[in-house]
């Protein structure tokens, strides 16, 4: 068996019932009724619970430890009876009677709760951060982030666009905000400028005859925040085309975005993109 795991924490169904299994992850919660531990243990992909007889060496071990513990379990799949069903997990029909527990990383008394919102300030949310990223809502928020960029990418590339990347460290090329710069080592007292914007490589790019690039592209700018992104830097789409006219941008930005939406407007309407009327489709 591996090391760490032989399933995932959201993998585990009815049809596994009787298995042996090995699970990792972060103690979610717990819950001790009448002496018999309930844990929910939790990794990127779910959550399955986890129950711990009195007496029993796993009830031991799972007793003294603290939320998000990690922690390594080996146990028995069982069925938890259609009245103990928790249909709001993908693992509800099972439990794991948990046999061996192994202490991966210790956790001391966390600043804030991961398993409920209980109103923590941004400050003390960014403070620890790594701690955030834990919640269901944040962890959902970075995953959906990553099934856009993806999406954009396939798009792109079937619109006929070649991904590139282009040079972080060059020099100044002021564009609409004062530049982040980086000291040269080999040339003291000069400097690299982080990009505002891929603006003059994408363009040699152009000129080079690779007639339509596109780029996830990080931007640097040292200026106050804005509403729609942070201060100091942001990723953008950023669209190079040769030999085109303005309606040739439109047509495939405007496929791009309508699809984008209606693949992650979680089943809202999206208007279907539309040519005949030239003042709508450019609002």
């Amino acid at each position: 068996m591996h090391r760490y795991r032989s399933h995932t924490c959201g993998e585990l169904r009815a049809s596994d019932v009787g298995t042996d299994v090995r699970l990792s992850g972060w103690l979610h919660n717990r819950r001790d009724l009448g002496g018999i531990l309930f844990i929910d243990l939790r990794d990127h992909y779910g959550i399955t619970q986890l129950v711990a007889r009195p007496g029993t060496p796993a009830a031991e071990v799972l007793d003294k430890l603290t939320k998000e513990t990690v922690v390594r379990v080996d146990g028995k799949v069982v069925s938890r009876g259609a009245d103990n069903v928790n249909p709001e997990l993908a693992t509800g029909e099972i439990e794991i009677e948990a046999a061996e527990v192994e202490v991966l990383g210790a956790a001391k008394q966390i600043p804030f709760t991961i398993n409920a919102d209980d109103g923590v300030n941004e400050e003390r949310r960014l403070e620890y951060r790594f701690l955030d990223l834990r919640r269901e809502r944040m962890h959902r928020n970075i995953m959906l982030r990553s099934a856009v960029i993806a999406s954009i990418r396939s798009k792109m590339v079937a619109l006929g666009f070649n991904e590139m990347a282009t040079p972080i460290l060059a020099a100044t090329s002021p564009e609409g905000a004062r530049d982040f710069v980086v000291p040269s080592r080999l040339n003291p007292g000069k400097f690299y400028a982080l990009p505002q914007a891929p603006q003059q490589f994408k363009q040699l790019l152009m000129i080079s005859g690779f007639d339509r690039y596109f780029q996830i592209a990080p931007c640097f700018r040292d200026e106050d925040a804005r509403a729609d992104r942070s201060p100091g830097e942001f990723y953008q789409l950023d669209v190079e085309m040769s030999f085109v006219e303005q309606e040739d941008v439109f047509q495939p930005i405007e496929k791009l975005m309508t699809e984008l939406f209606e693949e992650f407007g979680g089943g809202r309407h999206v208007t279907s993109p539309s040519r005949a009327s030239p003042s709508a489709s450019r609002c």
